[in-house]
């Protein structure tokens, strides 16, 4: 009986220190849990996240916080199985954070390069919606383009068959739509004259688009200087929170009615809201913090529904314009539009 209960106590110590090296081995896995979340109206470590100089600003009494993912990279077995039974950890394939060919530090700078782009496009859009907008310049012709004798440098594109340009990524979706050896009519200005011109589309580009085979830039008032003070964070998700901010500080009135409000989402220089990665880690960020209502692009709404933390209202949002208008119906106690 003695060496019987030895056998089984010396198994059971293996089995245990079998198991114990099985949840230690490394696993192909990343854990993405709940980052930081940041109040754009507000500062970090002493510093403004946004300052704007040059005109009066106004300060609100709520908050418009951006959300984050945290990324833990070097799982084992034991890490990965805690994150599967935590509904607020999502572990995912190491190659959906890090492609196969791209080192860690690349994805990083690939990241910290897309959240500067981020607030490029956060100020192109606040000021288009404060009402400074984006003027497209004709800067070269080029010798053999169809717009020879028709456009000229210093034109400004005004619309294509009859739809307003806004910008240079408007102008490209508009072109987008049409086909080589299409005739479309290009309204301009030049000086104080305004004029359309017929311009036979000339086939071109990597992906065989029609050109105009001009050069353009986009040229934009900015009456007022607006610079970001935030780092060790990565990717464009920021960029909706980032234009409304802007909004918020210029105009007099408090966008937020006192509200802790998060969100995320993209946003391009034409006030688009694209979807975003880490939807549901990024709501139970900002539960945690305190919000109370979650702007959510559109496009991720049916994930974010299914896995919304309780006590976090859900806000539909398309565009900047949109996002405006249900803070304002926020603040007025209704319902904007959910998921």
């Amino acid at each position: 009986m003695l060496r019987r209960g030895l056998t089984v106590f010396v198994g059971a110590i293996l089995a245990l220190m079998l198991s114990l090296g099985m949840a230690l081995l490394p696993v192909p896995y990343v854990a993405l849990g709940p980052g930081p979340t940041v109040n754009t109206l507000g500062e970090r470590d002493g510093h403004e996240i946004i300052t704007i100089t040059g005109t009066k600003t106004s300060t609100s009494k709520g908050h418009l916080n951006l959300t984050t993912v945290s990324v833990s990279p070097d799982l084992n077995l034991g890490n990965a199985l805690v994150g599967w039974f935590d509904g607020s950890v999502a572990v995912v394939p190491r190659n959906v954070v890090y492609p196969p060919g791209e080192s860690r530090e690349k994805v990083n700078e690939e990241n910290a390069q897309a959240f500067k782009q981020s607030q490029t496009s956060a100020e192109t859009s606040a000021l288009r919606e404060l009402g400074y907008p984006v003027k497209v310049t004709v800067s070269t012709v080029q010798p053999d383009s169809p717009s020879t004798g028709k456009l000229a440098a210093k034109d400004i594109l005004t619309s294509v068959d009859g739809t307003t340009v806004t910008s240079g990524q408007k102008l490209r979706e508009l072109l987008g739509t049409k086909k080589a050896g299409q005739t479309v009519k290009i309204g301009y200005q030049r000086g104080a004259t305004t004029g359309t011109a017929d311009i036979k589309l000339a086939p071109g580009g990597q992906d065989g688009r029609p050109l105009m085979k001009i050069e353009t830039k986009d040229e934009q008032p900015h009456p007022f200087q607006v610079s970001f003070d935030l780092d060790k964070i990565g990717g464009p998700s920021a960029g909706l929170m980032f234009a409304l901010a802007v909004i918020d500080k210029i105009k007099p009135e408090d966008l937020t009615g006192g509200i802790f409000i998060a969100g995320t989402g993209e946003i391009d220089d034409e006030g688009k809201v694209g979807a975003i990665g880490g939807i549901s880690q990024k709501m139970f960020a900002a539960r945690r913090a305190g919000a109370t209502v979650f702007l959510v692009p559109a496009d991720n709404c049916l994930e974010a529904k299914g896995s919304a933390p309780s006590g976090l209202e859900l806000v539909r949002v398309q565009n900047l314009d949109g996002a405006l208008d249900a803070l304002a119906q926020v603040r007025g106690g209704k319902r904007p539009q959910g998921c």
